[in-house]
């Protein structure tokens, strides 16, 4: 394997590795938001639930985002 494609591959893990650490650290947000706006709600508080409601689907939204640029570059760095 030559260096460059060496470096390629090293180059993608690292850009694959970071979307994945914001993945997660997006879903545990996305948990955490939802919990909350279930509590607000449940206590009688209906007027968080579209709000958060609206946050959820944008991290949601980033999270395929990054799934699909994880895709791209794993595809890239195989050929």
């Amino acid at each position: 394997m030559p260096d460059g494609d060496f470096s390629k591959q090293k180059k993608g893990l690292v850009a694959i590795d970071g979307a994945m650490a914001l993945i997660v650290l997006l879903v545990v947000v996305q948990i955490w938001l939802l919990s909350g706006a279930w509590e607000s709600f449940l206590a009688g508080h209906s007027e968080t639930a579209l709000p958060a409601a609206i946050v959820s689907g944008a991290l949601f939204l980033s999270c395929v985002a990054l799934t699909a640029f994880a895709s791209r570059i794993d595809r890239s760095t195989r050929d």
